[in-house]
């Protein structure tokens, strides 16, 4: 990788027979651009969101060189505070929807998108439901729809435990009775 550490303040590093490189969110776009015209990856393959408490939020894009036969997985790192990066459509145009979703699921705000609008959640969801902080409403506790609790027949069978699961905030789920 003629330069590239150098030139762009990367850290490479290899893992499982792949090369992984590490940029600041600055240099995104000239590390995308590198990969594409100097290291021959014009193939886009994915691009998504790792989110990694409590700093911020990882981007990951993976890009492949067909005629060599080798894979490149790219990363940086925003802040969660300010979840900005520049867009790569203009570098790799399969990068938009993946962008959208990242955007829509992690909350990273792509700067200079053509349509960076929700993909794939109902109209009026509010939040980013893979981030790690996202309290899903399925793990919220809910009130037994039947008259009893199951195992309260009155054969003698022993009641669940009444508690919330792991996570969910202690205001959620059904009043004390």
């Amino acid at each position: 990788m003629n330069g590239l550490p150098e030139r762009l303040g990367a850290e490479v590093s290899e893992s499982y027979g792949d090369t992984t490189i590490d940029v600041a969110p600055g240099r995104w776009i000239e590390l995308l651009t590198y990969a594409r015209d100097d290291l021959g990856c014009a193939f886009f393959d994915w691009l998504t969101g790792v989110d990694d408490p409590p700093d911020g939020f990882l981007v990951v894009a993976h890009v492949y060189n067909q005629a060599a036969g080798r894979r490149l997985l790219l990363r940086t790192r925003v802040p969660r505070e300010d979840p900005h990066l520049p867009s790569a459509v203009g570098v790799y145009r399969g990068a938009n929807w993946h962008e959208r979703e990242t955007y829509e699921m992690f909350g990273v705000i792509f700067d200079d998108h053509p349509h960076l609008v929700p993909l794939l959640l109902p109209d009026g969801f509010e939040g980013h439901p893979l981030r790690k902080d996202f309290v899903l409403a399925a793990r919220v506790a809910k009130a037994w729809p039947g008259a009893k609790e199951p195992g309260e027949s009155g054969h003698g069978a022993p009641s669940r435990r009444k508690t919330l699961p792991p996570g969910v905030p202690a205001d959620w789920g059904p009043p004390d009775a």
